[in-house]
This record gives structure tokens, sequence and C-alpha cells, in this order.
């Protein structure tokens, strides 16, 4: 990445590339440029750069005064709305701290401080007072993104409550007082951009991205009766298949089937990055589940597929190409098919920032397959890896084959909060109550509550402070 900020700065400002010098604090006029690039064609905004291409870097004591500010701003509704998740990432070039944005074209209509922003050769353009063009951008955004489709007749109760339930639990464990904590399930839905207005025939109503998020089964079997997963292992049986689950329930659900499958059929070694084991295994994978849901082009007509075979893994789904071709480090731009979906996945920690799964899996595909693999974005976004460890089916768990790691699967879930916790602190001893709560799906005060019980009994302790200490299992 940092040879592609190099670039960026040799060549300099252009329609999608913007500097800011930054010296005396965050540019007010950031916010405009973030709009503009959100309405056009997104773009890179570099702070601590001049506008004769020379890196004069950032007071580095202010790096995370930026950062705050930075994000206490995309997120206010007065300032930017719809609001935005974006990240700033910090770089050094010549000893000297910059800061990068990258930032997508929207699926939406954006305003900066109740103002239109478009985005030219001369930079921001505000274009408030021209209907023709305001209107224009309306008619855009709304044909280029089928996410945003207007469901008017849909009502909450063609909506999966305790899936939307589930969102706002994973998106407060993730980040504490999280806004959608205390909003109704309506209000949360119109504060993720999942309820708007369409803006030709005026009416209200949840749209497409909401109903694949939240919808109940059989409402989206009825706007979009193409959609399913396909997951197909065909290694012993290579006519027909060895297990195969078929998954047409809502995104959240889905992502969750998906990993279910990959831990039944692959194993996770040991793996240390540093001194901290991490799953090498669902690191690569959920990534690639999160692609397949998150940049899928839903209304077109072709399933998704994740298929298993002797000398191969595919998983493809319908795509709207924006490169044509192999995507390749140098070639790589990140580019969100489904804005609001992304959003969403991002708040409850399905995702990070744009681009990571690829980096993600080309970082350790090396490691846990024995090969990288290769993006193709057509029609068919596909990612296929070959030429495979020759002892990477060893590590292949056969549906019809009863292995100690089935059984102990099944162990696992007669398993009590307690017993699960105890597990858990055994992999990691380092594992944080968030990380806890994220791993078994229970709330951070019913971890709080359970690990209140545990110490007291004398089972666990808690070595060293809250922030770096660990766990140790006493009995």
């Amino acid at each position: 990445m940092i040879n592609r900020i190099k670039q960026l700065i040799k060549t300099g400002e252009k329609i999608n590339v913007e500097f800011k010098l930054a010296q005396g604090g965050l540019p007010k006029n950031i916010y405009e440029t973030v709009c503009s690039f959100l309405n056009t064609k997104g773009g890179e905004i570099i702070l601590g750069v001049d506008d004769k291409r020379n890196v004069v870097g950032l007071p580095s004591d202010n790096i995370d005064k930026y950062k705050k500010e930075f994000s206490t701003g995309i997120n206010n509704p007065t300032k930017l709305f719809p609001t935005v998740y974006l990240n700033m990432e910090e770089y050094t070039i010549s000893n000297k701290k910059i800061l990068y944005i990258n930032i997508p074209e929207g699926s939406q209509v954006y305003k900066c401080n109740n103002k239109y922003y478009l985005r030219n050769y001369e930079g921001d353009y505000d274009i408030t007072h021209n209907p023709t063009l305001v209107s224009n951008l309306y008619l855009r955004k709304d044909s280029s993104y089928s996410e945003n489709k207007v469901y008017p007749y849909l009502s909450m109760e063609d909506l999966n409550q305790s899936v939307i339930n589930k969102a706002r639990i994973k998106a407060v464990n993730r980040i504490p007082k999280h806004p959608w904590e205390n909003l109704n399930n309506l209000d949360l839905l119109k504060s993720a951009s999942l309820y708007r207005k369409d803006p030709i025939t005026k009416q209200d109503g949840f749209t497409l991205a909401c109903v694949l998020l939240f919808g109940k089964d059989e409402i989206i079997h009825n706007i979009v009766p193409h959609y399913r997963t396909d997951l197909i292992v065909r290694i012993e049986n290579e006519d027909r298949y060895d297990d195969r689950d078929t998954v047409d329930t809502n995104l959240i659900d889905s992502f969750d089937r998906i990993m279910q499958f990959v831990e039944k059929h692959f194993s996770s070694p040991f793996y240390l990055e540093g001194n901290i084991r991490i799953d090498i295994r669902n690191k690569i994978f959920r990534e690639i589940a999160v692609n397949t849901l998150m940049h899928r082009e839903y209304t077109m007509h072709d399933f998704a597929r994740f298929i298993v075979e002797k000398d191969k893994i595919i998983m493809e789904n319908a795509n709207k190409p924006y490169i044509f071709g192999n995507l390749k480090p140098n070639n790589f731009r990140p580019y969100t098919k489904n804005p609001t979906i992304a959003k969403v996945f991002k708040e409850i920690g399905f995702a990070e920032e744009l681009g990571s799964g690829v980096r993600n899996i080309m970082k350790y595909s090396k490691q846990y397959f024995g090969s990288e693999p290769i993006f193709n974005d057509d029609f068919l976004f596909t990612t296929t890896i070959t030429n495979l460890k020759k002892d990477f089916y060893q590590k292949i768990k056969i549906s019809n084959q009863v292995s100690e790691q089935t059984e102990n699967n099944k162990l696992t879930k007669n398993k009590s909060t307690k017993e699960k916790i105890l597990d858990a602190i055994r992999e990691n001893p380092k594992i944080t109550k968030k990380e806890l709560s994220l791993k078994l799906n229970i709330s951070i005060s019913g971890i709080d509550k359970n690990i209140k019980q545990l110490r007291q009994d004398g089972i666990i302790k808690r070595l060293g402070a809250n922030k770096n200490g660990s766990w140790q299992i006493i009995k």
C-alpha cells in the first residue's frame, strides 16, 4: 500500500486524488471532498502533502486527534448525510507521518452541511442550486445500485425482528455505546439507510438491501427467487458430492451458515502471528464468505457457489465487473458493489475496512493452502485456489466420516457458557471480554456474570492489569 501512496504523490492531484496540508488541524473542507467523492466515482485523500507533491508530514502527537475528529465528523448527520464509515490509515514516508483515506463511490446521494457536491477537475463543485444536476445525481445512483430499490408495500412484519436484534447486539459488543443500542428497530433501519424514499415514485419503503439483510425467508424468496449460495464438497464422490448445503436465508444468518460449513470440513492448524495464535482458517474463509455476500449483484440470476474439489477450491458469485480480468496488487483498487450492505457488515464486525478482504486472503493463503488465490473480476466474480499442498486434503473432514472433531463439535453445543469460556481461555489466556462476547455470541453483561461466578468459585483468576493481563485457570 505504501508504494501505491508514493505513486499517487508522484503523479499529483487529479479528479479522484486530493492532497491536504492539514498542518493546523483537520481541514474544514475535508467533508466536502468526502461528499463529492461519494457522489461521483470515489477517490483518495492524503493528509500531510502539499499541492506541489511535497511530503510535509503531520504532527505525530496529533495523529489520534485527527482520526477521532474525522470519525466523529463522518458520523455526524448534520455534517454528512447519510453518515458513512471510513478509516484513516497512518503511514510513514521519509520519517514523516501522513494519513490516507480511501473513499468508495457511494450507493446513495450524499449531502455535506445540507449541500450537494460533485467532483470535477477543479475540485469540489456545489450543485445545490442546480435542480437538473441534483435530479440526475439521484437517477444515476438509483440505476447504478440495485440494493437501493424501494419496496413501499413491505412492513416491519415482513422482517425478522430477532435478526435485527442480533445485529444490534453484535454492533454494541464491537463498539460500546454504539448508536444502535438505544434505537428501536425501525429507527435502526433508517439510520442504516435501509428505509428511504424512492426519488422517482416519491414513496417511502424498505430497500432490497434491507430485505436481504433482515427479511423473513419467504419475503426474500418472493423478491429475489434466484438468491442462494450452494456449498459443495466433492472429493471422494466426484460425480455428485460428499456434502452439500443450500443457503437461502438472510445475509447475516447466511454468513454463519457458510462459516459452520467451513468449520465442519476444514481444520484450523496451529499458527502464530508474532507471539499470538490466530485462527488462520477463519481469517481466510470469513473474508471469502463476506466478499461473496457483500459484493454480489443480487438482480442477476446466477446463484453463488462454494465448491471444494480434489485439485482446487472455487468461490463464485454474480457481479458487476469494475476492472475485468485478474486482480493483482498493482491494479487492485477497492470498490464496493453494495455500500449499504457493506456498511451494516462493518458495523456488526463481519467486515473491516474496504479492501481488507482481498489483502487478508492473499496474506494467509500461502501458509494455509500452499498457493495464492486468483481473483477474476467479471460478470461472475471468481476466487480460485489451485496447486494445493500435497497434504492439504488430510486436513479436510468429509461429512460422512465420523471424526473426533465432529464429535467435539457435538459436545461443544451441549456445553454450558462457563465451560465455553474456559475453553476459550485455554486457547487464548489473553482473550478479552469483548472477544469472548463475539466468539460465543453472548452479551458482554452475560460474559461478566459468568466470569464473576468463575472467579468466586476459585476456578479462574486474573493476572496483571485489565488491559494487558491474562486469565489463569486454577482448577
